[in-house]
């Protein structure tokens, strides 16, 4: 595929020798190959399939949660974490809160949720992405001062112990003002060529700029999600590329120092690949987790009225919550420690719940396991 110049190298009076970006978009940005034309048609198509299936799922926002958790984990994972997804849950419902890396997936998921929530009211802009930085990083865990909420006041790089053997340096800040604001009216531009296209360069441009002194990858991965619900392609967040990009990781920032030297098609051409799949398999879990509900609710129905009652009320809970303890469910639902263990017994009985070997402050750990395990593909 052809070069779009994206960077010009610029030697800077330090010694190093910076990527600027040119003015963005050019012209050359919207002449997409056929290909991947066609590939983002499919993978378009593939994304309202989701969103239909998803939105005839009985209380759709029990579920959000899951796939949001699936989500932060993979993007903060990809920056190093360790924590799973397990472990953000278990801090989450306070059942652990000994995983001090777990802190950085609640912090994704808080900037996350306040993003959504914002997008009401507010357009994707340079002071929106300052805002979710604010929410990602203020008072997380962080290996350097990240000056939360602010965009970067000196130079940073990419790769390597120090500027003078970095894989990647971004602009200079001096520089990043005429980026940024270019950047920011390219996303309100929903004509020049296709959405899904539109927000794969976001992305990438994004990246390139580097804005913050730290959290650039996890803000610029939320911005898909964003920018997937303000153009209007996804009224729900289902469709997170996160986990994604942490299995295809080194092609990813492959992909992304491609971009940068003028491989931008090939960027597109993978990030609709992702999307493609992500689609796929966002839709195999909406599936399964309808027919985990419905088979696991029959199960329940047929209790007493009020063993049934209870027990419908501790399931829904349980589609947020899959990992308890016998504290954790007294939390939630005021049940004293005798009501709490009865409908936990009760829902081990149903082959609902799962009681795990490891304790977790001298409590027994209790997994709604099949459910847990559909968003573990």
């Amino acid at each position: 595929m052809k070069k779009v110049i994206i960077c010009k190298k610029e030697k800077q009076t330090e010694g190093y020798v910076a990527s600027v970006p040119l003015k963005f978009p050019n012209n050359e940005l919207f002449d997409v190959p056929q290909n991947i034309l066609l590939k983002a048609v499919e993978a378009e198509r593939l994304i309202g399939k989701l969103d239909g299936i998803t939105l005839t799922l009985p209380a759709i926002n029990f579920f959000l949660r899951m796939f949001s958790y699936k989500d932060a984990t993979s993007s903060s994972q990809i920056e190093g974490t360790q924590a799973t997804m397990a472990d953000a849950l278990e801090m989450s419902a306070e059942i652990d809160d000994d995983q001090t890396d777990a802190k950085d997936i609640l912090f994704y998921i808080k900037a996350m949720e306040y993003g959504i929530e914002r997008l009401k009211e507010f357009p994707v802009s340079l002071r929106f992405f300052r805002e979710i930085h604010k929410k990602l990083m203020d008072g997380a865990r962080a290996t350097h001062f990240s000056d939360p909420g602010e965009f970067r006041k000196s130079q940073n790089w990419i790769g390597g112990t120090n500027i003078t053997n970095a894989s990647f340096i971004p602009v200079p800040y001096k520089k990043m003002d005429k980026n940024l604001d270019d950047l920011e009216k390219f996303i309100y531009d929903d004509t020049s060529t296709l959405p899904l296209v539109a927000i794969a360069y976001a992305h990438a441009q994004f990246e390139t700029i580097h804005p913050f002194l730290d959290g650039n990858g996890r803000v610029g991965r939320l911005l898909i999600t964003f920018l997937l619900m303000k153009k209007g392609i996804l009224e729900k967040p289902v469709l997170f590329l996160s986990s994604y990009f942490r299995k295809h990781k080194k092609i990813y920032y492959t992909k992304l120092g491609g971009y940068h030297d003028g491989e931008v098609f090939e960027w597109v051409d993978f990030f609709l690949d992702g999307v493609i799949e992500t689609a796929e398999e966002a839709i195999a879990i909406t599936d399964n987790i309808r027919k985990i509900r419905d088979e696991d609710m029959e199960k329940i129905q047929v209790l007493a009225k009020r063993e049934s009652d209870s027990g419908v009320k501790f399931l829904q809970y349980l589609f947020e919550n899959p990992i308890v303890t016998t504290k954790s469910v007294m939390r939630a639902t005021g049940f004293t420690r005798a009501g709490a263990q009865k409908v936990i017994d009760r829902f081990i009985k149903l082959n609902i719940l799962k009681a795990e070997q490891k304790e977790i402050n001298y409590d027994i750990k209790y997994t709604y396991d099949r459910y847990f395990r559909a968003f573990m593909n």
